[in-house]
């Protein structure tokens, strides 16, 4: 009989524990109360396109996207780029991705629409191992576009598996974080940053590598890639992302 009981009780507790537990991670595309109280606002609500914008247009994309299962996927058939509502300047972002085999994409910040295209500094986003254009080292999963190459190999999962990607900016320092590594560093308007991109296609773009407020762009590149768990809140120069 006491064995009964404390079989009993010893799985009441570990429901509740189970129960608590769910309670402190929050769904996808959803906020707990801890990130809300942290300044955390959702760039996708998982259920809309509220929010985004073509490149230049008031509207949302008529093609080229939708919303699949709580994930914002880009088809691969043309519907262009896509890109926040809001302007942001220095910030912690965090995101969920996935994409198809042979895939490439990206996320881009500091994106002006007051420039003739939709420019950034890309979070770059592609198969590692099936994609030609990653046998560039700059142009792997998680450099800075054709500017920087990662500081150590990006733990990447393979296409069709979620990866959690992170953008911190904070005063002119960047960092690039893959699956809970930091894989690239850099400070915005250094020489460093100014020799590489005087190395790379964006050396004839006035103010390129700089830090400016700009939007968020989600890069259509003729490839499927899906978006969830879009995170963003302000930072201070001397606040502790």
């Amino acid at each position: 009989m006491r064995i009964r009981r404390f079989s009993c009780l010893w799985l009441t507790l570990s429901i509740l524990f189970a129960a608590g537990s769910s309670l402190l991670s929050a769904a996808p595309n959803q906020l707990t109360e801890e990130e809300k109280a942290g300044g955390w606002k959702l760039l996708f609500d998982g259920n809309s396109t509220h929010g985004w914008h073509s490149f230049k247009k008031e509207t949302f994309p008529a093609k080229g996207w939708d919303i699949d299962n709580g994930w914002l996927h880009g088809l691969g058939k043309g519907g262009g780029d896509i890109i926040s509502d809001g302007e942001f300047e220095q910030f912690e972002l965090q995101w969920e991705w996935k994409q198809a085999p042979a895939g490439n994409s990206g996320l881009k910040y500091f994106v002006l629409e007051s420039r003739s295209s939709p420019l950034g500094h890309e979070y770059q986003i592609i198969d590692d191992e099936r994609e030609p254009d990653s046998a560039h080292a700059k142009r792997i999963t998680a450099a800075f576009y054709d500017v920087l190459k990662p500081m150590t190999k990006p733990p990447i999962k393979p296409a069709g598996q979620t990866n959690e990607s992170r953008v911190v900016v904070q005063g002119n320092r960047v960092e690039h974080w893959l699956n809970g590594v930091k894989v690239l560093e850099y400070s915005c308007g250094s020489e460093a940053v100014k020799d590489a991109v005087a190395q790379s296609k964006f050396k004839n773009v006035r103010g390129f590598g700089d830090r400016v407020k700009g939007h968020i762009l989600l890069q259509e590149h003729g490839s499927e890639v899906w978006f969830r768990n879009l995170k963003i809140r302000d930072v201070q120069p001397n606040s502790k992302p």
